[in-house]
């Protein structure tokens, strides 16, 4: 089975687990492919760690932590730990009050702060998307009020929310994030074509270079030593951090991620919150959406939990543990 929970609910991947234990039972060997660790520490026995196309051994779960297995798989040593306090100095960045859409969600009360991450965590279905999309203008709210840097804003389309500083990471990069047959350098302007294009309608050259330079190289690093080449060639984690720069092109005072970090391995999930991390030190406001508790429980500020299209609960990262996240979001 090659990375077969890829596109999975959490709901889904805890089934298709169950299904593998029981042919297990049957006798039926199976090779799972993946580089979700708690998956893989979940439903194996032995573990097989490849490592830019060397096999580094073979070892027994049980004999491992997920610490141990993160540092065989990467080469680095991780370590875990929560965010300091954020320090409230200034007015929100972004603003919602009673945003509602019928049917998605309602009554959406939150705010982020410059240099403040806000997690926002639920399940699939819970709304979240849905309310990104609305901040980003893709899907205008029904009734409610949206106010950015203390003024309140209409986002009626996309093009409203880049006018207005806000960008999105969509969780879906490989259809709404970037145009994979073209270049890695295509991807990174398209959402500044307008600022770079002349009086006659012709792109500026060097201004194009510049501003690839500085985002792919500078700024991203993504691992490639031409531009030109498609994007499709990188690997997952590279194309997320071409879908970055891509937006942090536009210099936007808003971030909205939606789960950042979906189909990347552990190493380039590390990279990519290095990056978010020092986005949020420039005053940045971020709205970190995710599925995965971890993830928002120690790369967050402040935490919101989303379920059935309402926010049930604001939870302070350094005062909640993981299974009281868990039963917020699935009680």
């Amino acid at each position: 089975m090659d990375e077969p929970t890829a596109s999975l609910t959490h709901e889904e991947v805890a089934a298709l687990l169950a299904t593998i234990h029981e042919l297990n039972r049957q006798g039926i060997a199976t090779v799972f492919v993946s580089h979700r660790l708690d998956e893989v520490m979940t439903i194996a026995e032995r573990v097989t760690v490849l490592r830019d196309g060397h096999n580094l051994g073979t070892y027994w779960v049980r004999e491992l932590d997920r610490r141990r297995l993160a540092e065989l798989i990467t080469g680095h040593v991780f370590e875990s730990s929560l965010k300091p306090a954020f320090s409230v100095k200034s007015a929100p960045m972004l603003e919602v009050r009673g945003l509602t859409r019928e049917g998605q969600y309602h009554n959406i009360e939150l705010e982020v702060r410059p240099g403040e991450i806000v997690g926002l965590i639920g399940r699939l279905g819970a709304g979240r998307t849905e309310l990104a999309l609305s901040l980003f203008g893709m899907n205008p709210p029904d009734s409610g009020e949206i106010w950015v840097d203390g003024k309140q804003v209409q986002l009626r389309t996309n093009q409203d929310a880049i006018r207005h500083k806000i960008a999105y990471v969509s969780e879906d990069r490989l259809s709404l994030g970037l145009v994979m047959p073209q270049t890695i350098a295509d991807n990174a302007v398209v959402s500044v074509l307008d600022r770079l294009t002349g009086p006659l309608g012709l792109i500026d050259e060097t201004h194009r270079t510049e501003t690839i330079k500085r985002w792919i190289f500078q700024e991203l690093r993504v691992k490639t030593n031409n531009a030109e080449r498609p994007v499709q060639q990188l690997s997952g984690g590279n194309q997320q951090r071409v879908v970055l720069a891509k937006w942090l092109a536009t210099d936007p005072r808003v971030l909205l991620l939606d789960s950042p970090t979906v189909g990347v391995d552990i190493g380039a999930k590390a990279g990519i919150f290095q990056v978010v991390d020092a986005l949020a030190k420039r005053g940045i406001g971020i709205l970190l959406i995710s599925d995965e508790i971890e993830e928002v429980l120690y790369q967050s500020h402040r935490i919101l939990v989303m379920r059935s299209g309402a926010i049930v609960g604001t939870y302070d990262p350094r005062r909640v543990s993981e299974q009281e996240l868990r039963e917020a979001i699935y009680a």
